[in-house]
Protein backbone atom coordinates (compact mmCIF):
# COMPACT_ATOMS: atom_id res chain seq x y z
CA UNK A 1 0.00 0.00 0.00
CA UNK A 2 1.21 3.99 -1.10
CA UNK A 3 1.98 5.89 1.51
CA UNK A 4 -0.66 9.02 1.35
CA UNK A 5 0.62 12.11 -0.42
CA UNK A 6 1.73 14.78 2.47
CA UNK A 7 -0.30 17.65 2.53
CA UNK A 8 1.43 20.99 3.76
CA UNK A 9 -0.09 24.03 4.33
CA UNK A 10 2.24 27.14 4.27
CA UNK A 11 1.38 30.53 5.57
CA UNK A 12 3.43 33.15 4.14
CA UNK A 13 3.60 30.82 1.02
CA UNK A 14 3.11 33.76 -1.85
CA UNK A 15 6.33 35.50 -1.45
CA UNK A 16 10.23 34.89 -0.13
CA UNK A 17 11.18 31.97 2.05
CA UNK A 18 7.56 30.74 1.95
CA UNK A 19 7.60 30.55 -1.61
CA UNK A 20 10.63 29.14 -1.91
CA UNK A 21 9.74 26.40 1.02
CA UNK A 22 6.60 25.71 -0.98
CA UNK A 23 8.19 25.16 -4.37
CA UNK A 24 10.25 22.49 -2.66
CA UNK A 25 8.21 21.05 -0.78
CA UNK A 26 6.11 20.73 -4.36
CA UNK A 27 9.09 19.50 -6.03
CA UNK A 28 9.75 16.54 -2.85
CA UNK A 29 5.75 15.39 -3.43
CA UNK A 30 3.77 17.06 -1.51
CA UNK A 31 0.12 19.03 -2.16
CA UNK A 32 0.75 22.46 -0.64
CA UNK A 33 -2.02 24.64 0.38
CA UNK A 34 -0.41 28.70 -0.24
CA UNK A 35 -1.60 31.08 2.34
CA UNK A 36 -1.00 34.69 1.46
CA UNK A 37 -2.25 38.10 3.16
CA UNK A 38 -3.10 40.23 0.31
CA UNK A 39 -1.22 39.65 -3.43
CA UNK A 40 -3.65 36.84 -5.04
CA UNK A 41 -1.62 36.93 -8.10
CA UNK A 42 1.71 36.31 -6.14
CA UNK A 43 -0.09 32.54 -4.77
CA UNK A 44 -1.53 32.08 -7.86
CA UNK A 45 2.26 32.27 -9.56
CA UNK A 46 3.37 29.88 -7.10
CA UNK A 47 0.38 27.70 -7.16
CA UNK A 48 1.38 27.34 -11.06
CA UNK A 49 4.79 26.43 -10.22
CA UNK A 50 3.53 23.40 -7.81
CA UNK A 51 0.97 22.03 -10.76
CA UNK A 52 3.85 22.41 -13.20
CA UNK A 53 5.43 19.96 -10.98
CA UNK A 54 2.66 17.81 -10.39
CA UNK A 55 1.85 18.34 -7.23
CA UNK A 56 -1.96 19.67 -6.03
CA UNK A 57 -1.88 23.49 -4.93
CA UNK A 58 -4.86 25.45 -2.91
CA UNK A 59 -4.13 29.20 -2.22
CA UNK A 60 -6.33 31.14 0.49
CA UNK A 61 -6.12 34.50 1.79
CA UNK A 62 -4.97 34.01 5.87
CA UNK A 63 -4.67 36.58 8.86
CA UNK A 64 -2.36 34.77 10.89
CA UNK A 65 -3.57 37.45 14.00
CA UNK A 66 -7.57 36.02 13.11
CA UNK A 67 -8.10 32.01 14.84
CA UNK A 68 -11.00 32.08 12.55
CA UNK A 69 -9.15 32.87 9.77
CA UNK A 70 -6.18 30.29 10.24
CA UNK A 71 -9.07 27.81 10.97
CA UNK A 72 -10.62 28.24 7.41
CA UNK A 73 -7.28 28.09 6.03
CA UNK A 74 -6.09 25.18 7.14
CA UNK A 75 -9.30 23.35 6.73
CA UNK A 76 -8.97 24.32 3.36
CA UNK A 77 -6.51 21.52 3.09
CA UNK A 78 -9.26 18.73 2.85
CA UNK A 79 -9.85 19.90 -0.41
CA UNK A 80 -6.02 17.89 -1.01
CA UNK A 81 -6.61 15.64 1.80
CA UNK A 82 -5.38 14.93 5.39
CA UNK A 83 -3.35 17.56 6.57
CA UNK A 84 0.14 16.37 7.33
CA UNK A 85 2.49 19.45 8.12
CA UNK A 86 2.18 23.20 8.89
CA UNK A 87 4.71 26.11 8.13
CA UNK A 88 4.48 29.74 10.11
CA UNK A 89 6.38 31.22 7.36
CA UNK A 90 3.92 34.27 7.49
CA UNK A 91 6.35 37.61 8.28
CA UNK A 92 6.67 40.85 8.43
CA UNK A 93 8.39 44.70 9.56
CA UNK A 94 7.21 47.96 9.88
CA UNK A 95 8.82 49.76 12.00
CA UNK A 96 12.82 49.55 10.97
CA UNK A 97 15.48 51.82 13.40
CA UNK A 98 16.48 52.46 16.81
CA UNK A 99 13.73 51.73 19.20
CA UNK A 100 13.01 54.99 20.82
CA UNK A 101 12.23 56.60 17.06
CA UNK A 102 9.96 53.79 16.13
CA UNK A 103 5.96 54.50 16.05
CA UNK A 104 4.25 52.27 18.70
CA UNK A 105 1.53 51.18 16.26
CA UNK A 106 4.86 49.63 13.62
CA UNK A 107 5.91 48.15 16.86
CA UNK A 108 2.41 46.64 18.03
CA UNK A 109 1.45 45.48 14.45
CA UNK A 110 5.10 44.00 13.79
CA UNK A 111 4.85 42.13 17.23
CA UNK A 112 1.21 41.00 16.49
CA UNK A 113 2.30 39.10 13.22
CA UNK A 114 5.55 37.78 14.25
CA UNK A 115 4.79 36.78 17.79
CA UNK A 116 0.62 36.22 18.16
CA UNK A 117 0.56 35.36 14.70
CA UNK A 118 2.97 32.71 15.43
CA UNK A 119 1.46 31.32 18.30
CA UNK A 120 -2.40 31.68 16.68
CA UNK A 121 -1.31 29.41 14.20
CA UNK A 122 0.84 27.24 16.19
CA UNK A 123 -2.66 26.34 17.83
CA UNK A 124 -4.72 26.02 15.41
CA UNK A 125 -2.25 23.91 13.62
CA UNK A 126 -1.65 21.58 16.81
CA UNK A 127 -6.05 21.39 16.17
CA UNK A 128 -5.96 20.28 12.89
CA UNK A 129 -2.74 17.87 13.37
CA UNK A 130 -3.62 16.44 16.03
CA UNK A 131 -6.43 14.22 14.42
CA UNK A 132 -3.35 12.21 12.79
CA UNK A 133 0.07 13.32 13.92
CA UNK A 134 2.26 15.78 11.40
CA UNK A 135 5.00 18.55 11.73
CA UNK A 136 4.68 22.17 12.61
CA UNK A 137 7.62 23.94 11.26
CA UNK A 138 8.47 27.73 12.67
CA UNK A 139 10.21 30.32 10.91
CA UNK A 140 12.00 32.21 13.67
CA UNK A 141 15.35 34.07 12.96
CA UNK A 142 19.01 34.43 13.93
CA UNK A 143 17.90 38.36 15.37
CA UNK A 144 16.53 35.56 18.33
CA UNK A 145 20.30 36.11 19.92
CA UNK A 146 21.89 38.75 18.05
CA UNK A 147 19.31 41.22 18.94
CA UNK A 148 19.32 43.70 16.16
CA UNK A 149 20.32 46.36 18.04
CA UNK A 150 19.52 49.74 15.79
CA UNK A 151 17.25 47.98 13.18
CA UNK A 152 14.76 46.08 14.85
CA UNK A 153 15.05 44.37 18.56
CA UNK A 154 11.58 43.88 18.81
CA UNK A 155 11.63 42.14 15.65
CA UNK A 156 14.04 40.09 18.00
CA UNK A 157 12.43 39.67 20.73
CA UNK A 158 9.42 38.61 18.77
CA UNK A 159 11.77 36.02 17.05
CA UNK A 160 12.95 34.72 20.65
CA UNK A 161 9.76 34.31 21.45
CA UNK A 162 9.16 31.92 18.38
CA UNK A 163 12.49 29.99 19.43
CA UNK A 164 10.70 28.99 22.97
CA UNK A 165 7.14 28.63 21.45
CA UNK A 166 8.95 25.81 19.28
CA UNK A 167 10.86 24.02 22.37
CA UNK A 168 7.78 24.87 25.01
CA UNK A 169 5.35 23.35 22.08
CA UNK A 170 7.12 20.45 21.15
CA UNK A 171 6.84 19.27 24.14
CA UNK A 172 3.33 19.42 24.87
CA UNK A 173 1.92 18.01 21.92
CA UNK A 174 5.15 14.64 21.22
CA UNK A 175 2.11 12.96 22.86
CA UNK A 176 -0.05 13.44 20.59
CA UNK A 177 2.24 12.87 17.91
CA UNK A 178 2.86 16.45 16.48
CA UNK A 179 6.66 17.19 16.00
CA UNK A 180 7.19 21.10 16.60
CA UNK A 181 10.66 22.54 14.93
CA UNK A 182 12.36 25.95 14.53
CA UNK A 183 14.14 27.40 11.67
CA UNK A 184 16.35 29.81 11.82
CA UNK A 185 17.11 32.08 8.68
CA UNK A 186 19.78 34.70 8.85
CA UNK A 187 20.03 37.74 6.46
CA UNK A 188 18.40 36.33 3.42
CA UNK A 189 17.63 37.68 -0.30
CA UNK A 190 14.44 38.63 -0.42
CA UNK A 191 11.87 41.95 -0.35
CA UNK A 192 11.57 41.37 3.22
CA UNK A 193 14.06 44.57 3.82
CA UNK A 194 12.98 47.68 3.61
CA UNK A 195 16.16 48.67 2.52
CA UNK A 196 16.56 45.95 -0.82
CA UNK A 197 20.73 46.33 -0.84
CA UNK A 198 21.22 45.24 2.57
CA UNK A 199 21.63 41.75 2.21
CA UNK A 200 24.94 43.17 0.46
CA UNK A 201 25.59 45.02 2.73
CA UNK A 202 25.61 43.09 5.46
CA UNK A 203 27.80 39.95 3.71
CA UNK A 204 30.80 41.27 5.40
CA UNK A 205 29.65 40.65 8.91
CA UNK A 206 28.60 36.68 8.35
CA UNK A 207 30.94 34.11 8.25
CA UNK A 208 30.45 32.53 5.26
CA UNK A 209 30.65 35.44 3.68
CA UNK A 210 27.55 36.48 2.08
CA UNK A 211 23.71 36.47 2.53
CA UNK A 212 21.77 33.01 2.30
CA UNK A 213 19.12 32.79 -0.67
CA UNK A 214 15.53 31.54 -0.08
CA UNK A 215 16.03 28.10 -1.13
CA UNK A 216 18.93 27.16 1.51
CA UNK A 217 16.29 27.84 3.88
CA UNK A 218 13.51 26.00 1.95
CA UNK A 219 15.91 22.74 2.17
CA UNK A 220 16.09 22.64 6.06
CA UNK A 221 12.36 23.38 6.16
CA UNK A 222 11.74 20.19 4.06
CA UNK A 223 14.18 17.87 5.82
CA UNK A 224 12.15 18.65 9.29
CA UNK A 225 9.02 17.70 7.21
CA UNK A 226 10.53 14.56 5.80
CA UNK A 227 10.28 11.11 7.75
CA UNK A 228 14.15 11.54 8.12
CA UNK A 229 13.50 14.22 10.80
CA UNK A 230 10.95 11.91 12.32
CA UNK A 231 12.49 11.46 15.43
CA UNK A 232 13.12 15.06 15.49
CA UNK A 233 11.76 17.35 18.04
CA UNK A 234 11.85 21.02 19.80
CA UNK A 235 15.35 21.16 17.22
CA UNK A 236 15.83 25.09 16.36
CA UNK A 237 17.73 24.67 13.38
CA UNK A 238 20.11 27.80 12.71
CA UNK A 239 20.61 28.24 8.80
CA UNK A 240 22.85 31.78 8.85
CA UNK A 241 25.59 31.29 7.05
CA UNK A 242 27.47 31.04 10.74
CA UNK A 243 25.47 34.10 12.47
Amino acid sequence: MQNPVPVTAVTGGSRGIGAAVVRRLAAEGHDVVIGYRADADAASRVAADVRALGRGAVTAAVDVTDPGSLDAFLGGAQELGQLTGVVAAAGAVRGVGRLLDLDPADLKEDLEVNLLGAVLTSRAAVRHLGRGGGSLVLIGSAAATLGSPGTYVHYAAAKAGVAALSLGLSKEVAVDGVRVNCVEPGTVWTDFHHDPDRPAEVASSVPLGRAGMPDEIAGAVAWLLSSDAAYTTGATLRVAGGL
